[in-house]
């Protein structure tokens, strides 16, 4: 059994979920874990407690398994969180994220959209048929369809624009290479300097 199957696992058997694995040149082994998903169940956060029970437990293993690293991070997956299986493109229906394609799509596939585009960012939803999706494109700062680093607010906002028609990007999970949730960060609760808090 290689390494990546025993962290799989040690990590499963302790009750979570697995996001990514990934080893360096200079010794670090970075673990990342999530609770498993399941539709209509309440939203878990991984705490510092349950990644100190993880880095305990696969020490041990990886000490056992006699797996070569130095050192040992393990995290949550965090506001960029990878989309790898069809179940977090589920769960992640309706989110904000950013898709880079294995093929850029020109144009002529993709009306509105410049040629040779692989980046796209905007609300993911359900394709017509399974395991088909799609992506509602959200204009960049330049006012085109897709793929923009400007930030937004809400994760969960809505693609059309002006009134104006939405672009909407389909594409099976094969055609991904990757898929992350858009960082997107709110300040707006951060109270301006010497505001008053109510009592």
């Amino acid at each position: 059994m290689g390494w990546q199957q025993t962290v799989e696992q040690t990590v499963t058997g302790l009750g979570y979920e697995l996001v990514d694995v990934e080893r360096s040149a200079g010794g670090l082994l970075r673990v990342t874990i999530d609770w498993p998903w399941a539709p209509g169940a309440e939203e878990r956060f991984i705490t510092v407690d349950d990644c100190e029970r993880v880095t305990r437990q696969l020490q041990y293993v990886l000490e056992v398994e006699g797996v070569d690293y130095r050192r040992l991070e393990v995290g949550s997956p965090g506001i960029d969180r990878p989309l790898r299986h069809e179940r977090d493109y589920q769960r992640f229906t309706g989110a904000v994220v950013d898709v880079t394609l294995r093929q850029p799509i020109g144009s002529a596939a993709l009306a509105g959209v410049a040629p040779a585009r692989k980046h796209f960012r905007g609300v993911l939803r359900a394709g017509e048929v399974p395991g088909q999706w799609q992506l509602e494109l959200l204009p960049d700062a330049a006012g085109a369809q897709g793929g923009g680093t400007r930030p937004r607010r809400d994760r969960t906002a809505a693609a059309a624009t002006d009134g104006g028609a939405v672009t909407v990007l389909g594409f099976s999970l094969d055609e991904v290479r990757e898929a992350r949730l858009a960082p997107i960060v709110d300040f707006k609760g951060r109270r301006p300097r010497g505001a008053r808090t109510p009592d």
